[in-house]
């Protein structure tokens, strides 16, 4: 039994964007990131996703593109706004995971099976390599001139952003839920 890996599983938990920082997985541990991302069930091998990733400065303009975005939409405050335009700059890595379903017999469903194993691969990777991470949609996922900005085609979907970095604060667990309440045996 590989008790490391266990040991890591049952310790996982996500950090908020705003409590990451600095120092951020480096290119060789990005890589690696998404490497181990890559290597989920994918029936047929269709890849029905993609990378793109957002580092330095295009984090700050990112929010920025989000913020105009946004105002256009409705009115919102300045506080608002600050937290739009910031909402990016926490974590020295932000991943998104563009979901890209292929035309193909084997239904979309389970290529969106395969896309989430891909996200929580980032997260158990980035664990692994010693970073915290927050998987996080928001309301740019789903709005088509933030996914137009992004450079996603029209069939493609944002299935989330990965805030990658280091927590300046140990998260406190959350209550769990009680496996009794959750598994059944099949009994014929």
């Amino acid at each position: 039994m590989h008790t490391s890996l266990i040991g890591l599983l049952s310790k996982r938990r996500s950090v908020l964007s705003k409590n990451l920082s600095t120092p951020g997985p480096n290119k060789e541990q990005l890589n690696t990131i998404l490497d181990i991302a890559a290597r989920v069930p994918d029936h047929r091998k269709l890849e029905p996703w993609r990378f793109i990733v957002i580092e330095g400065e295009n984090r700050k303009r990112l929010g920025l593109k989000f913020s105009q975005i946004k105002q256009k939409q409705c009115e919102l405050s300045a506080d608002q706004i600050k937290a739009e335009q910031n909402r990016y700059t926490y974590a020295p890595t932000v991943i998104v995971v563009v979901f890209s379903p292929v035309e193909h017999k084997t239904p979309v469903f389970e290529q969106l099976l395969s896309c989430g194993a891909v996200c929580q691969h980032i997260n158990l990777a980035s664990l692994a390599l010693n970073f915290n991470s927050q998987w996080v949609t928001n309301w740019c996922s789903f709005d088509k001139e933030a996914q137009k900005e992004l450079g996603l085609k029209p069939n493609e979907s944002i299935a989330g952003f990965f805030h990658i970095g280091t927590a300046e604060c140990t998260p406190k667990d959350r209550n769990r839920p009680d496996l009794k309440d959750k598994v059944a045996y099949y009994q014929s």
